[in-house]
């Protein structure tokens, strides 16, 4: 094994922990300040990283309250944490795509190369996939980690670090869009206004959806969608609201225009009910996100009107699409970042996500120096 490094850091490397308990805190990691100070003893194929930032996404929320997400529990300490971006510190001599010093966004997954999915190109679906921060496989919030660099994408100089760590949540959206086939003119309802669905809009935006209407129970985060993207409809879900007002209100404000394409980005039964009860003859249902193990779905309604149902499970060659299109900027991401919080912080930074009193939209954790 060789490694070639020229970055001498001095800080120990330290990780956002949870566990069964619920409990969560920020304690020493791996690899230790001893092996990342001598390379970090990286195997074939390896870098050493210094992690930048890392934005925290509802899934590390989710894990840390709930302690699963579905069959994926939380069952002993557990290091959070998916969304980042940060400097390569050492390589090994099998690297030949990165160097020391380059700036790169993490993709965090490492996938078998062998199964059926990862031979066909849609490694998302890897059988033995080891995704970072679903338990049990360590997350990315730490100072340091290696990584595997096929899975490090480098950035252009343009790119801040809190760009490279938004390219997660945006590929949650490309993945949805490429598979849901929005085309130019469709018209557009995008379900919720967090993160993933924010991000959603400015790709819908960006593909031409007209109308463009976006719905949330929270009128902060609707307010929040218009000064993102100022052409966008907005209507406010009450909790009293059948499908059919959810119907009938989206209609009043798109003048009867059915959307072809709801994409449904809460994973609530009724967000996902009303979704099916207000696209178009022949229109489609494309649910980004994740909710409960089994839910009802108005099974009639989308026979009668031959309305496809579609789900995604995370993402798969969407990185250099992701770059590019913030690079060109079609698609802008750093607004999206409400608040930063230094690593040592990161406890009070996963209480300001968690909390909709905080106007939070997307909370950053970043490693200063080293």
């Amino acid at each position: 094994m060789s490694t070639t490094t020229t970055i001498a850091p001095a800080k120990a490397n330290i990780g956002v922990y949870t566990n069964p308990e619920h409990d969560l805190w920020v304690a020493e990691a791996e690899p230790s300040l001893e092996v990342v100070q001598r390379g970090g003893d990286l195997a074939i194929g390896e870098v050493l990283l210094n992690v930048k930032s890392t934005g925290i996404c509802g899934s590390d929320i989710h894990f840390w309250h709930a302690g699963c997400i579905g069959p994926m529990i939380v069952e002993d300490t557990h290091v959070l944490g998916h969304e980042s971006s940060g400097v390569v510190m050492a390589v090994h001599e099998s690297v030949t795509n990165l160097k020391v010093g380059d700036r790169v966004a993490i993709e965090p997954n490492i996938i078998c190369h062998k199964c059926e999915p990862c031979l066909t190109g849609r490694y998302n679906g890897c059988e033995s996939v080891e995704f970072l921060s679903t338990p049990p496989v360590t997350g990315l919030l730490r100072r340091y980690l290696k990584h595997p660099a096929m899975w490090c994408h480098k950035m252009p100089d343009s790119m801040t670090f809190e760009d490279g760590a938004m390219l997660e949540p945006l590929s949650v959206a490309l993945a949805g869009f490429d598979r849901a086939n929005v085309r130019l003119g469709d018209p557009v309802l995008v379900c919720g206004a967090g993160p993933i669905g924010l991000v959603t809009l400015l790709c819908a935006q960006a593909a031409g959806a007209a109308p463009l209407v976006i719905t949330d129970i929270d009128q902060g985060r609707l307010e929040f969608a218009r000064k993102l993207v100022p052409r966008v409809l907005t209507y406010k879900v009450e909790f009293s609201h059948t499908v059919d007002d959810f119907r009938s209100a989206i209609l009043k404000l798109t003048n009867d225009v059915e959307p072809s394409h709801a994409l449904e980005c809460t994973g609530v039964e009724s967000s996902i009910a009303g979704a099916i009860q207000t696209v178009k003859f022949g229109g489609k249902v494309f649910v980004i996100g994740v909710g409960k193990n089994e839910i009802k779905i108005p099974f009639m309604r989308l026979s009668t009107r031959e309305v496809d149902l579609q789900f995604q499970y995370r993402y798969c060659n969407t990185w250099p699409k992701a770059i590019r299109l913030v690079e060109s900027g079609v698609i802008q991401l750093r607004d999206l970042v409400t608040h930063r919080f230094a690593l040592e912080d990161a406890v009070n930074a996963f209480k300001t996500a968690s909390d909709p009193k905080t106007g939070a939209i997307k909370v950053q954790i970043q490693s200063l120096g080293d």
